[in-house]
């Protein structure tokens, strides 16, 4: 214990300590790409007449200009919609509608007992809150800190175990079909919400009767913790602050996440058998619960709203490979979820303008048709200019990430907002390959991120026996 706690005080320490090292390099080459591009102006004019002197040079010109002019149509779009958005207000005890929160947990160990406790310690009224914990067959200690929880909480929260891991999906499923609120609220077991999220999430149900889910506001616990939380939460603010809060001006959020839904009774169980025996490509489908469940519930024609200032706070990966594993997961389920979408999003799925709908998911596939051109182009730039390759992505991600840099800033904190550009250099350079790998493995299902390692579970065995 005490060796894992100094180790945990020696990364932390080697992680804040390299920070401005790591912010100081980044803009050393973002800049040093700016300059290059001055310095270096007659070279990269020659390459570019040599390449508008053939058709293809000219062909490829025209589509990079194209999707450039399509990209920044959209952020405009979205900067519009964003600028409109509004969050509901919460309503009083007296308004509120009866709620169940359901809290599934896999190997979750301490932060599950951590994530029960802040949900009972909310503000909602106790009478009006039915919390309930499934184990999804864990194989640490998860049972053992739920029970921690039940025997401090007594009733205010209910636990039970699967037999054995069947995934999310089934234990979410089993929390649907006990619960006996009207509106059900789910919370990932490594998850803290504040006090007044409850009722901030709850509250468009009743505000709105066409309002079918509602997304919570996530953002990275662990952000102190190690690099890559503390890019990602960045990255986070944005995603959800500024994209979902113009998604919600549509009524069509396009994912729920899982670390926080909320969902209207009648929706949930009007898709509820279909949800639960979906399948892809002949296989059962183990991910993606959250999106699958936004987009059923939008095409019975309610809306999917967001509401900012509902806050959570979750744990996310601190590694390379936990990190990757997580964006293969989404970005699988993503292709998965537009080709469903596709399916519905192009009829009469509810009343009102669906224009914006279609936008969002055109953009979808925008991303989706061009992984593999996009690669392709990446690897014959890398061969054929690597000098123009290279300092054109670092000023393309020194324009690109200002945006998310000065909206952070402007909401948050201005020294944090930094890190929008190391974070858009690391993705750039390391994750490019989420996309085209995720569409061409997107028949598989596994949750690649929970599972204990035998060392782990070893290590768990040893402490469950000295117990």
């Amino acid at each position: 214990m005490i060796m894992n706690k100094d180790r945990n005080g020696i990364e932390k320490f080697i992680s804040n300590s390299s920070s401005p090292l790591i912010l100081l390099g980044t803009f050393i080459l973002m800049f040093g790409a700016a300059f290059s591009f001055y310095f270096l102006q007659p070279y990269f004019e020659e390459i570019y007449l040599e390449r508008m002197n053939t058709a293809w040079g000219m062909t490829l010109m025209v589509v990079g200009f194209s999707l450039l002019a399509v990209k920044v149509s959209f952020l405009i779009y979205i900067l519009f919609l964003y600028l409109r958005y509004k969050v509901i207000k919460p309503i009083s005890n007296s308004e509120l509608p009866l709620l169940t929160v359901i809290v599934p947990a896999y190997n979750e160990g301490e932060l599950v007992y951590k994530t029960l406790i802040s949900l009972a310690e909310s503000d909602y009224p106790a009478e009006k809150v039915q919390i309930l914990s499934i184990d999804d067959g864990s194989q640490d200690d998860t049972w053992q800190w739920m029970k921690k929880a039940k025997n401090e909480l007594g009733n205010r929260v209910s636990i039970y175990q699967q037999p054995k891991n069947k995934g999310k999906r089934h234990a979410l499923y089993r929390g649907f079909n006990l619960a006996t609120g009207d509106v059900f609220i789910t919370v990932d077991s490594d998850s803290i919400v504040k006090k007044d999220t409850l009722r901030i999430m709850a509250s468009p149900f009743i505000v709105d009767k066409n309002c079918g889910a509602v997304a919570g506001n996530v953002r990275v616990l662990n952000r102190d913790k190690a690099l890559i939380p503390r890019m990602l939460n960045v990255s986070f603010a944005f995603s959800f602050e500024f994209i979902r809060s113009a998604q919600s001006r549509l009524g069509s959020v396009l994912c729920t996440p899982g670390a926080l839904s909320a969902y209207r009774k009648e929706a949930v169980f009007n898709c509820l058998p279909d949800w639960i025996n979906q399948t892809f490509m002949g296989q059962v489908s183990k991910i993606g619960e959250d999106r699958a469940m936004t987009n059923m519930i939008l095409k019975q024609g309610y809306k999917v709203l967001f509401q900012r200032n509902a806050f959570v706070y979750t744990n996310i990966p601190e590694r390379y490979k936990n990190l990757s594993k997580m964006f293969i997961r989404w970005e699988r389920s993503n292709i998965r979820e537009n080709i469903a979408m596709s399916k519905f999003a192009f009829t009469d799925f509810r009343d009102g303008s669906k224009s914006g709908t279609r936008i969002l998911l055109l953009n979808q596939w925008l991303k989706m048709t061009m992984a593999y051109p996009g690669l392709l182009l990446m690897l014959f730039f890398i061969v054929t200019y690597p000098v123009l390759f290279l300092s054109s992505t670092l000023v393309s991600i020194l324009a690109f990430s200002s945006i998310q840099a000065i909206f952070y800033a402007k909401k948050h904190s201005v020294s944090e907002a930094f890190w929008a550009y190391p974070y858009s250099v690391f993705y750039a350079f390391t994750l490019f390959w989420i996309t085209p790998y995720a569409i061409a493995t997107a028949g598989r299902s596994g949750w690649l991120t929970r599972d204990l390692t035998k060392k782990q579970l070893k290590k768990q065995q040893v402490i469950a026996v000295s117990s």
